[in-house]
C-alpha cells in the first residue's frame, strides 16, 4: 500500500494524533512546555486534514510547526520521551512530509543527542530513513548528517561503530545514487556547462548540479581524510581511520564508475587525488626487502589492512578507469608485478596473486594495456611483464631456498603468525610428501611438494585474501594457495585470450564469407588494427606462458590440474596456428610432446626445437626466465613398459599416466586444430610415431594401429589401466587421420610431407640392421590417402612417389608395409566413384595406376608379389574398366625375370590367365599385340615349366579369339591405324610397328606366330614341342585369315628362320648325357642328352612346315618365289635327313614323303580344293575349308579367302608354264633325294672312323620307299646316268650294317630267310623301275641290262656279302644275341643277306625269263653275266653261307639256261654269245666238282637229295647241250666229256690222306656220268674223230683205274688177315665194281662197231683180276663182284673166225 493512498493517509494522520498524545501524557509533569506544544500540534492536525485536499501536501508544508513537539521532546533527553519522538518523526520521514527546513532542524537535534551519546543506534537509523527516503537533505546539512555517522562508528561500543560504518557506508552510497538519478533527470537537456579555467580550484564545483555537489564535496573529503589531511565539506570531523575510508573509496569507484567517466570534476578528481594517494601509500611495501631488518634507516613496515585495501583500490581502478588513467595504470601494474618478487612477504605475495587474478580473467582489460603499452614504442611492455611474473612467481614457489622446513618460510620478519601459521599447514613438510601423493592434488618437483586447493571457479577471481577486510594482522597463508590462485590466474588468462580472441576471429572470418559470398570477385580485407593486438598479445606472452605451463605440467601429479594444463597449451598452440605464429606454435606443441615422451626422451625433433627456444632469455625485472627441463624423479604412476623407436638399441623406457595423458591431447591438438598445424605436423606425428612405437601398436589394414606383441627385445609391458585405454588411442588416432579430409589442400599437403619426413627418418633408422622398423609413418600415409580419395589428386605424386621408396627399402618388414600401403592406396583409388567417373578421366587412371607400374623397378620379390597379387585383385574387381591403363597393366604382368623365383611368376601368370580368360573382348584392340608378347615371355621364362605349357595353350587361347573377333579387330585395329598414320604424318616420321607394310590385324597375327616361334627354340625340350604344335596348329586353322602377302612374311619370316634356328641349335646340342630330371623323373633313353631332345624339336619343326606346303601349296605357289621356297625346303630336309641322328633323319625322309605325296593341283574347274588335300566328298562347290577347323562357318570360306586373295579361287590357266614349272620341282626333289642318298650311303673311307654315324635301317628304307612316288613323277626324262645313280644308292643302302644292338629288332632269327623291309623296298624299286621300262616306249629297254647288273650284284652277296667302308663287321651268325656285353663298343653287324640275294636272283630268273630275247639284253651279254655270278655260289656250293643259295642257284641256272640256250643256239652265228660258253663250262666244273666238303652232319637222305642235284645238271648237259653240240664251239664239247669223265671216274687219289677220309662216294652220279660219256662215246653221231678219241680215251683211262684198284684191293684184303679194310677202300672197290657193271651194261646196247677194239682188250683183261677178289670177306663187295661179274657171260662165245681174222 503507497504512503499517498486515502487509507494510508488516513492511517498517518491518526498514528500522528495518537503520538502527540502519547507525547502530551509524558511530559504532562516534568516538561510542561513539551506538553503543550504536543496539544497545539494534534490541533493544527485536525485543522490541516479538514481544510486541505492535498493532506501530504499540506503536512510537508507545515512540516516545521509539525515537526516541533517531536524535536522538543527528544530535548528533554529522557530515553522513553527521545524514542518516542524519534520513531513519530521517523514515520512523517517515511511518508516524506518533511520540508528541507524541518529536515535541517531535525539534523541538528540530532547532532545534539549525538554530541550527548544517546540512542546512538536510533540516530542512525534515523539519518538513514531521513536521507534514503526524500532528497530534501544536502549541502551543509548532508554534511552534518554524514559525519554525525562518522563519529558514531568511532564510539567505544562495538555495536554502535559497526551499524555507523553500515550506515556511513549507506549514506555515501545514497548521495552518488542521487546524483544518478539527477543525471537521468537531466539526460535530455544539453547543458553548455561554462569552461573550466585550468583546474587550478580544487573547490570549483559551481558547475555541478546539486546533487553532483554534494557527490564531488564527499568524494574529495574522503580522499584528504585517507591522506590524513583536514577535511573541506565534512566540518566535524574528529577521527577517521585509513582503512575505513580506502573501503569507501573503493566503494564509490566500484558502484559509480559512470560518475567519474561522465564528469570531467570527478575525472580529474581521480587523476589529481586517488592516483597519488595511492602510489603514496603503497611506498612502504615498495621499499620493503624480508629479511633487511638490520637496514640503517628504519623503513615503515607494510600494513597489511592498507596493503590489502590499497590493491582493491587498485584492481578497481585499473578495471574501471583504465582508459582514463593510462599512466597511472602503468605504474600499478608495476607495482603488481613487484609485489610479486619473492622477497616480499609471503601475505603481500598472495593479496598480489589475487589481483593479478582479478586482471587475469579479464582479457579485454589485458587486451588494452597490451594495446596501451607494449604496443607502444617506448613503454613499458606491462602486459607480457605481468605473464613473465606469474611465471616467474611460479618458478620461485618451486625453488624454496631451505626446502628442509617449508612451515617456516612464509612467516613475516617479526610476525607473531608463525606459530599459528604451523599450526595451519598441519605441518606435512617436504618430508609429508608420500602419504598425500594419492589423495591430494598436488605439484611436486624436485623434492618441492605444494599442494593445490580450489581457489575459485573457473572464469572468476574470487579473492580469500582480498576480503579479509577485518583482518589486522597478516594472516598465515597456508601452504600451496600461493600457487593454486597463480595457476587459476594462468589458465584464466589463457582461457580469457584464447576465447576473445577466437571469437573475434570467428567474427570476422563470418563477414569474410559474407563478404565473399556479395562481392565474389573482390578481395576480403581485413582491418590490419585488430590482427595486429591479437598477434602482439600472443607474442607477448606465449614465453611466460610456456615457462609456467611447462614446469606446471611437469610437476603436476593431479590429472584435472594436468588436463587443465595441456588444454592451456593446446588452446594456445592453436591459436598461434590460427595467427600464423610459427615459432611460439611450435613451442607449445613441442611442450605437449616432450611431455607425451618419457623424460630425457632423444628426439631430435624436439631438442633442435627447445634449443632454438631457450636461446630467447626472457628476463623480468632482471630475473631470467629459464625454460625448466623436466625433472628426473617423477612420482607418477608408470603404466606402460616399452622400447624406445631409435637406430642403438637401448634399455627400455616407461610411460606414465601422464604421457598418456598427453598423448591424448596432442591427439586431440592434431585432430581439432590440423589445419593450423602447418609446418609443426613433423613434430606432433614424430611424437605420436614414438609413443606409438612405445605401447607396440602395429599397423594392421587399412593403416589403423593395432595393439600388437613388439617383435624383439623386452617385450612391452602395459598395465591393465592403458590397455583399456589402447583401442581408444588407436581409434583416436584413426580418426585423427580420417580428419584430414577436413583440412584444406594447404595443410593436407603440410601433413602429407611430415609424414613422408618422419618416414624418412624410420628408413634411415631401419638400415643396416634388422629391426622391427617403425611403420607409424607409412600406415598414416595410408589412412591419409584412403581419405582423402576424392582430391586423392593433388597428392597422389609426392604420396606414392615416397611409398615408392618405402617399397625399396632392404629392411623387408618396411618394405612390406611400403608395398601394403601403395597397392591399398591404388586399389581404392580405383574402386573409388570418381567425378567425373575414371573411364572418362584417362590422365587420372594413368596417374593412378602409374606407381603399380613403377613398383616393376623394385627388385625385391616380396614388394612384387604384393603388387602381382594387387593386380589381380585389381582385375578381378576393376577389370571392366581399365580401358587406357591396360598397356600399364599389362606391362606389369610382364615385367617378369627369371631371376624372380616361382611363386612371383605364378602370381603374375594368374593375371594373366584371368586377362586371356576374361578381359580380352574390354581391352583396346592396340594393347592385344601387348598380350601376346607377355603371353610369350611367359612362355620364356625358366623357373616354373607349368607355366610356360600353360602360357602357350593361352596364346593358342588367344589365336582362337583373334579368330572369331576377326571382323571387329580388324575394325578398331584400322580405326587405330589411320590415327596414328596421321600423327607419324604430322611428325613427318614413318610409322614404326612390327612387319609394317602387312595390315595391322596380319601384323597382330605375325606377332603371334613370331612369339611362338621364339618359344619352339626355347632351351626346354616340354615348352619346345608345345610351342611347336601350338604353331603350326594356328597357321593351319587360321592361316584363312591372312592376306596374299602376309604369308610371303610367314613363310620366309616365320617358318624358314625357325626351320634354320633348329637346324642351328640341334646340330651344336649338347652330347652329355642328361641325368634323371631332378626328382624321381627318368628321362628315356632316346631323350638323355640335349642332343636328342633337340632331335624331337627339329623334327617336329620339319613336319609341321612339309604340312604346311602341303596343305597350303595351292596358295603358296601363288606367291612370286615358290620354287625358291621350295628349294629351301628341300634343302632343310636334306639336312636334316643327313643329320647324324637316326630320329631327325627318319622324319625329314616322312616329311620329305608328305610333301611329294602331294598332286599337281587338278586342272579342271570344279576341284580347286583337291589340292589342299581336302577329301572331295566334302566339298561344297563354293565352300571348303582349311584343314584343322570344322567346316564352314556362317562366312563362307570363300567369301573370307576372296577378301584376303583379292580375287576369287580359280585354278590356274591350263598351260606349259605349271607343267614346267612343275617338273621343275619333282627334278628339285630327285636332287634332294640323289644327294640325301650317296650322302647317307657312302661308307666311312678309313678306318679311323670307325665309330661314324651310321644310317639305320629304318632310314634307308624309307628313303628308299620314296623313290617309287619320285620316279612316278620324273619318269619322262629319267635317264641311263639316273639310273646309274639310283643303283649306287641301293647297293649303298644295302650294304649298309646294322648295329648288334638293334639287330635282334631288326633281323629274323638267322634261321629264317626273311627279308628285312629295306631289302624289300630295294626290289620294289628296281621292280617298279622294271615295269616301267616293260610298259614304256622301246628307248627305255637299253635300261634292262643295267637292271640285270644290278640285281647279279646283289645276288652275290649270297656269298660274298658287301663291305661297308672298312668297317669291321662281323657275320650275323656270329653275333651274339645272348651275350652282349654291357658297355662294350656296339658291334656292328652284316645283315644276312642271304633270303635278299635269293630274293634278286628269283628276280633276274623271272626278268630274264620274261626278256631273254630283248635286242639289249642279249647285246649286253646278259646271260653270260648271270651265269658268271651264279658261278660263285656253285662253286661254293657247301661252303655257301647258307644252304639254300647253292641250291637255288642251280635251280635258277637250270630255269636260265632252258630259257636262254635256245637263245643262244639262235643267234650263235653273231658271234654275241660265244664269251658265254667258257663261262658256263667253268660254272658246271665248279659246281659238280666243288672244293668243298659237305659238312659232316649231313644224312644219307640228305647226301642223296644233293646227290640228285648233281645228278639234274648232268641230266640238262645230256638233254640241252650234248645233243646240240654242232651249234656249239667244240672246246665247251671238249670240256664237257672231260667233265663227264671225270665224274664217271670216282676221283679217289691214290694215297689216303685226312681231307680224303670223308669224302662219299657220289655213286649214283658217276653211274650218270658214265652213262651219258657212254652214250655219248657210242653214240654214232659222232661227228668229229677228236670227239670220238676223247670218249676213247675217258674209257681206256676209265679201265685201267679199274684195273688198278682191283689189284690193290686183293692185296691188301690178303695183308690184312683178319682186319675188315677201311670204309672208304671198300667204297671205293664197290664203286669200281659197280662201274664196270655199268659199261657192261653199255657196251651190250651198243652197236659193236661203235666200240673201239682196244676198249674191248681192255674189258677182257678184267676178268682175271675179278676173280680174284672173290676170295674177299666184305659181303658189300661180294655181292657188287656177282653183279660186275654177271654181264660178261654175254661175251662168252667160242671165238669166232671172224675175230682172228679181225686181228690177223
Amino acid at each position: 500500500m503507497s504512503t499517498s493512498s486515502p487509507e494510508a493517509v488516513k492511517k498517518l494522520l491518526e498514528n500522528m494524533q495518537t503520538d502527540l498524545r502519547s507525547l502530551s501524557m509524558e511530559c504532562k509533569k516534568k516538561f510542561p512546555p513539551v506538553k503543550e506544544a504536543a496539544e497545539s500540534g494534534i490541533v493544527k492536525i485536525k485543522t490541516i486534514a479538514v481544510r486541505n485536499t492535498g493532506i501530504l501536501a499540506a503536512l510537508k508544508e507545515n512540516s516545521l510547526e509539525v515537526v516541533q513537539p517531536f524535536l522538543m521532546g527528544c530535548g528533554t533527553k529522557e530515553p522513553k520521551i527521545t524514542q518516542l519522538c524519534l520513531a513519530a518523526i521517523q514515520r512523517l520521514m517515511s511518508h516524506e512530509v518533511v520540508s528541507e527546513a524541518a529536515a535541517g532542524n531535525i539534523i541538528n537535534m540530532l547532532w545534539q543527542l549525538m554530541e550527548n551519546g544517546l540512542e546512538e543506534l536510533k540516530l542512525l537509523q534515523t539519518v538513514l530513513v531521513l536521507l534514503t527516503t526524500n532528497t530534501v537533505v544536502h549541502d551543509e546539512v548532508l554534511s552534518k548528517a554524514i559525519v554525525l555517522c562518522f563519529r558514531l562508528h568511532f564510539t567505544k561500543d562495538n555495536i554502535t561503530n559497526n551499524t555507523a560504518a553500515a550506515t556511513v557506508r549507506q549514506v555515501v552510497t545514497v548521495v552518488f545514487e542521487r546524483m544518478v538519478a539527477e543525471d537521468e533527470r537531466f539526460k535530455g537537456i544539453v547543458e553548455q556547462p561554462p569552461p573550466v579555467q585550468g583546474n587550478t580550484n580544487r573547490r570549483s564545483v559551481s558547475t555541478l548540479r546539486p546533487s553532483a555537489k554534494d557527490a564531488y564535496m564527499l568524494f574529495q573529503d574522503l580522499c584528504q581524510l585517507v591522506n590524513a589531511d583536514a577535511p573541506y565539506w565534512l566540518v566535524g570531523m574528529t577521527e577517521m581511520t585509513r582503512t575505513f575510508g580506502l573501503e569507501l573509496l573503493e566503494s564509490v569507484l566500484n558502484d559509480f564508475p559512470g560518475v567519474f567517466l561522465e564528469h570531467q570534476e570527478f575525472s580529474f578528481l581521480l587523476k589529481e587525488r586517488v592516483c597519488p594517494l595511492v602510489i603514496k601509500l603503497f611506498s612502504p611495501n615498495i621499499k620493503f626487502r624480508q629479511g633487511s631488518g638490520a637496514s640503517p634507516a628504519p623503513v615503515e613496515k607494510p600494513y597489511f589492512p592498507i596493503c590489502m585495501r590499497l590493491l582493491r583500490v587498485v584492481s578497481v581502478l585499473i578495471k574501471h578507469f583504465y582508459s582514463l588513467l593510462v599512466t597511472e595504470c602503468e605504474i600499478f601494474l608495476s607495482l603488481l608485478v613487484k609485489f610479486l618478487d619473492g622477497e616480499k612477504p609471503q601475505w603481500l605475495r598472495a593479496v598480489a596473486v589475487e589481483s593479478v587474478h582479478r586482471l587475469c580473467v579479464q582479457p579485454h582489460l589485458l587486451r588494452s594495456f597490451c594495446q596501451s603499452y607494449d604496443m607502444k614504442p617506448h613503454s613499458t611492455k606491462v602486459f607480457r611483464d605481468i605473464v613473465n611474473a606469474l611465471g616467474s612467481f611460479i618458478q620461485s614457489l618451486f625453488i624454496v631456498p631451505n626446502t628442509g622446513n617449508s612451515t617456516a618460510v612464509g612467516a613475516p620478519a617479526g610476525g607473531s603468525g608463525s606459530g599459528s601459521q604451523g599450526a595451519a599447514l598441519g605441518g606435512p613438510g617436504a618430508g609429508g610428501v608420500g602419504g598425500n601423493l594419492s589423495t591430494q592434488a598436488a605439484f611436486e618437483y624436485r623434492g618441492t611438494w605444494i599442494p593445490l586447493m580450489t581457489v575459485s571457479v573457473q572464469g572468476s577471481a574470487k579473492a580469500t585474501y582480498l576480503e579479509m577486510l577485518d583482518k589486522v594482522e597478516p594472516p598465515s597463508i597456508p601452504e600451496g594457495y600461493a600457487m593454486s590462485v597463480a595457476f587459476s590466474a594462468l589458465l584464466d588468462l589463457v582461457r580469457g585470450i584464447t576465447s576473445m580472441i577466437e571469437r573475434e576471429l570467428a567474427v570476422e572470418e563470418e563477414a569474410a564469407a559474407e563478404f565473399r559470398a556479395t562481392h565474389p570477385d573482390d578481395e576480403w580485407q581485413a582491418q590490419p588494427g585488430a590482427h595486429l593486438v591479437w598477434e602482439e598479445m600472443v607474442s607477448a606472452c606465449w614465453c611466460g606462458l610456456l615457462a609456467a605451463l611447462s614446469l606446471l605440467l611437469d610437476a603436476s601429479t593431479d590429472e584435472t590440474a594436468t588436463e587443465n594444463i595441456l588444454k592451456a597449451e593446446l588452446t594456445m598452440a592453436s591459436l598461434c596456428g590460427r595467427l600464423g605464429l610459427v615459432t611460439p606454435r611450435d613451442a607449445f606443441i613441442t611442450a605437449i610432446c616432450k611431455a607425451s615422451l618419457p623424460p630425457h626422451y632423444a628426439l631430435t625433433v624436439l631438442s633442435s626445437n627447445a634449443a632454438s627456444l631457450s636461446g630467447k632469455a626472457y628476463s623480468i625485472q632482471g630475473q631470467s626466465v629459464q625454460i625448466i627441463s623436466p625433472s628426473s624423479e617423477s612420482h607418477q604412476q608408470v603404466v606402460a613398459v616399452g622400447q624406445p623407436l631409435s637406430s642403438q638399441p637401448q634399455g627400455t623406457v616407461v610411460l606414465t599416466a601422464k604421457n598418456i595423458q598427453c598423448m591424448r591431447t596432442l591427439l586431440n591438438l592434431a585432430h581439432c586444430h590440423g589445419a593450423v598445424l602447418g609446418t609443426s605436423w613433423q613434430l606432433v606425428l614424430a611424437t605420436l610415431q614414438h609413443l606409438v612405437w612405445i605401447l607396440g601398436l602395429k599397423p594392421g589394414m587399412g593403416g589403423a594401429l593395432k595393439p600388437g606383441r613388439a617383435v624383439e627385445g623386452p617385450s612391452t609391458v602395459l598395465t591393465t589401466a592403458v590397455m583399456t585405454d589402447l583401442p581408444v588411442i588407436s581409434n583416436i588416432l584413426s580418426r585423427l587421420f580420417e580428419s584430414s579430409q577436413y583440412l584444406d589442400d594447404v595443410s593436407l599437403h603440410h601433413l602429407i610431407n611430415a609424414l613422408c619426413s618422419l618416414s624418412l627418418e624410420a628408413m634411415e633408422m631401419a638400415y643396416g640392421n634388422n629391426k622391427e622398423p617403425s611403420l607409424f609413418a607409412v600406415a598414416k600415409l595410408l589412412e591419409t590417402g584412403l581419405v582423402n580419395m576424392d582430391r586423392i589428386e593433388i597428392l597422389w605424386r609426392p604420396l606414392t612417389g615416397h611409398l615408392l621408396e618405402v617399397c625399396q627399402h632392404p629392411n623387408s618388414r618396411m618394405r612390406e608395409w611400403g608395398a601394403e600401403a601403395l597397392t591399398a592406396l591404388i586399389k581404392a583409388s580405383l574402386a573409388y566413384k570418381h567425378d567425373p567417373p575414371l573411364a572418362q578421366n584417362q590422365r587420372l587412371q594413368l596417374l593412378l595406376l602409374n606407381p603399380l607400374k613403377e613398383l616393376s623397378n623394385v627388385l625385391h620379390a616380396d614388394i612384387r608379389q604384393k603388387q602381382l597379387e594387387s593386380v589381380l585383385q585389381i582385375l578381378q574387381s576393376q577389370g571392366d574398366g581399365l580401358g587406357p591403363g591396360w598397356p600399364l597393366v599389362l606391362g606389369v604382368i610382364g615385367a617378369i625375370r627369371n631371376d624372380q623365383g616361382e611363386s612371383l611368376i605364378r602370381t603374375a601368370f594368374q593375371c594373366l590367365q584371368l586377362v586371356v580368360t576374361d578381359f580380352l573382348p574390354t581391352m583396346p584392340c592396340g594393347c592385344l599385340q601387348v598380350v601376346v608378347d607377355v603371353a610369350g615371355s611367359f612362355g620364356l621364362q625358366n623357373q616354373e615349366l607349368n607355366i610356360s605349357l600353360t602360357s602357350i595353350g593361352l596364346l593358342w587361347n588367344i589365336s582362337d579369339y583373334f579368330f572369331q573377333r576377326g571382323e571387329a579387330i580388324i575394325q578398331e585395329l584400322e580405326r587405330e591405324e589411320e590415327v596414328l598414320q596421321k600423327q607419324a604424318q604430322e611428325k613427318g616420321e614413318t610409322l614404326n610397328r612390327p612387319f609394317h607394310p602387312a595390315p595391322p590385324f596380319d601384323c597382330l597375327w605375325l606377332c603371334l606366330y613370331a612369339k611362338l616361334g621364339e618359344l619352339c627354340v626355347d632351351p626346354r625340350p616340354a615348352v619346345r614341342k608345345s610351342a611347336g604344335q601350338t604353331l603350326f596348329s594356328t597357321i593351319a586353322a587360321h592361316g584363312t585369315l591372312l592376306q596374299q602377302p602376309t604369308w610371303h612374311i610367314v613363310v620366309w619370316k616365320v617358318l624358314f628362320q625357325l626351320l634354320a634356328c633348329v637346324r642351328t641349335s640341334s646340330t651344336t646340342a649338347d652330347k652329355e648325357k642328361i641325368e634323371s630330371g631332378g626328382g624321381n623323373i627318368l628321362i628315356h633313353h632316346s631323350r638323355d642328352t640335349a642332343e636328342k631332345q633337340w632331335a624331337e624339336t627339329w623334327v617336329l619343326t620339319l613336319a609341321g612346315v612339309a604340312r604346311i606346303f602341303n596343305t597350303r601349296r595351292y596358295l603358296l605357289q601363288q606367291l612370286g618365289d615358290f620354287f625358291e621356297a621350295w628349294e629351301v625346303l628341300l634343302n632343310h630336309i636334306q639336312s636334316a635327313a643327313l643329320s647324324k641322328n637316326n630320329e631327325v633323319s627318319l622324319a625329314a625322309l616322312k616329311s620329305f614323303q608328305e610333301i611329294l605325296q602331294i598332286v599337281t593341283p587338278v586342272r579342271d574347274s570344279g576341284d580347286a580344293f583337291a589340292v589342299i588335300g581336302v577329301p572331295p566328298v566334302l566339298i561344297d562347290p563354293l565352300s571348303a575349308s582349311g584343314p584343322g577347323r570344322p567346316l564352314v562357318r556362317s562366312d563362307s570360306l570363300v567369301e573370307r579367302l576372296t577378301r584376303y586373295n583379292g580375287a576369287e579361287l580359280q585354278a590356274p590357266p591350263p598351260g606349259e608354264e605349271s607343267a614346267l614349272e612343275d617338273s621343275a620341282l619333282w627334278w628339285s626333289a630327285w636332287n634332294t633325294w640323289y644327294r640325301t642318298g650317296t650322302d647317307s650311303t657312302r661308307p666311312p673311307s678309313g678306318p679311323g672312323e670307325k665309330f661314324s654315324f651310321i644310317p639305320s635301317q629304318p632310314f634307308l628304307t624309307a628313303l628308299i620307299q620314296i623313290f617309287p612316288a619320285l620316279y612316278q613323277h620324273i619318269k619322262p626324262n629319267f635317264s641311263m646316268e639316273d639310273l646309274r645313280k639310283l643303283g649306287v644308292i641301293l647297293h649303298g643302302a644295302v650294304s649298309v650294317p646294322i648295329s648288334s644292338d638293334a639287330s635282334p629288332f631288326i633281323l629274323p632269327s638267322y634261321t629264317e630267310a626273311v627279308l628285312t623291309s629295306l631289302q624289300e623296298s630295294v626290289l620294289t624299286a628296281l621292280d617298279v623301275l622294271q615295269k616301267a621300262i616293260c610298259v614304256g616306249p622301246e628307248n627305255l629297254q637299253v635300261m634292262y641290262p643295267a637292271i640285270f647288273e644290278q640285281l647279279l650284284l646283289f645276288v652275290e652277296f649270297s656269298c660274298k656279302p658287301p663291305q661297308y667302308g672298312r668297317m669291321e663287321t662281323k657275320h650275323v651268325a656270329n653275333a651274339k644275341y645272348n651275350q652282349i656285353q654291357l658297355f662294350a663298343p656296339a658291334e656292328w653287324v652284316a645283315l644276312n643277306y642271304v633270303p635278299f640275294a635269293e630274293r634278286s636272283l628269283e628276280v633276274v630268273v623271272d626278268l630274264y625269263h620274261k626278256t631273254a630275247c630283248h635286242k639289249a639284253v642279249i647285246n649286253e651279254k646278259v646271260l653270260q653275266n648271270v651265269i658268271k655270278t651264279l658261278r660263285m655260289p656253285l662253286g661254293l656250293k657247301y661252303a655257301c653261307p647258307s644252304e639254300s643259295t647253292w641250291k637255288l642257284a642251280v635251280s635258277s641256272l637250270l630255269k636260265v639256261l632252258s630259257t636262254g640256250l635256245p637263245v643262244a643256239r639262235q643267234h650263235a652265228s653273231s658271234g654275241k654269245f660265244d664269251t658265254m660258253w667258257p663261262e658256263l663250262a667253268n660254272a658246271f666244273q665248279d659246281f659238280l666238282f666243288t672244293k668243298s666238303t659237305p659238312p659232316d652232319n649231313l644224312s644219307i637222305q640228305e647226301f642223296q637229295k644233293n646227290e640228285a642235284v648233281d645228278v639234274e645238271v648232268v641230266q640238262l648237259i645230256s638233254t640241252e647241250i650234248l645233243p646240240f653240240a654242232n651249234f656249239i664251239p667244240k672246246d665247251f664239247v671238249g670240256q664237257i666229256m672231260a667233265m663227264l669223265n671225270r665224274g664217271s671216274i670216282h676221283s679217289q687219289s691214290p694215297s689216303f690222306t685226312e681231307a680224303e677220309i670223308d669224302v662219299r662216294m657220289r655213286e649214283e652220279f658217276s653211274k650218270v656220268c658214265f652213262e651219258t660219256l657212254l652214250q655219248f662215246s657210242f653214240s654214232n653221231k659222232v661227228s668229229t674223230p677228236q670227239e670220238g678219241y676223247i670218249s676213247r680215251m675217258a674209257l681206256s683211262v676209265l679201265l685201267k683205274r679199274s684195273q688198278d684198284v682191283l689189284r690193290r684191293y686183293v692185296e691188301d684184303e690178303r695183308l690184312s688177315g683178319r682186319c675188315p679194310l677201311p670204309r672208304q677202300q671198300v667204297t671205293e672197290i664197290i664203286f669200281v665194281l659197280k662201274a664196270i657193271s655199268t659199261l657192261m651194261d653199255s657196251l651190250k646196247k651198243t652197236q659193236p662197231e661203235n666200240v673201239d677194239g682196244n676198249t674191248w682188250a681192255q674189258v677182257i683183261a678184267l676178268y682175271p683180276t675179278l676173280v680174284e677178289c672173290i676170295t674177299c670177306s666184305s659181303p658189300e663187295v661180294s655181292s657188287a663182284l656177282k653183279e660186275a661179274l654177271g654181264p660178261f657171260k654175254d661175251f662168252m662165245q667160242p671165238p669166232v673166225s671172224r675175230v682172228q681174222n679181225g686181228e690177223s
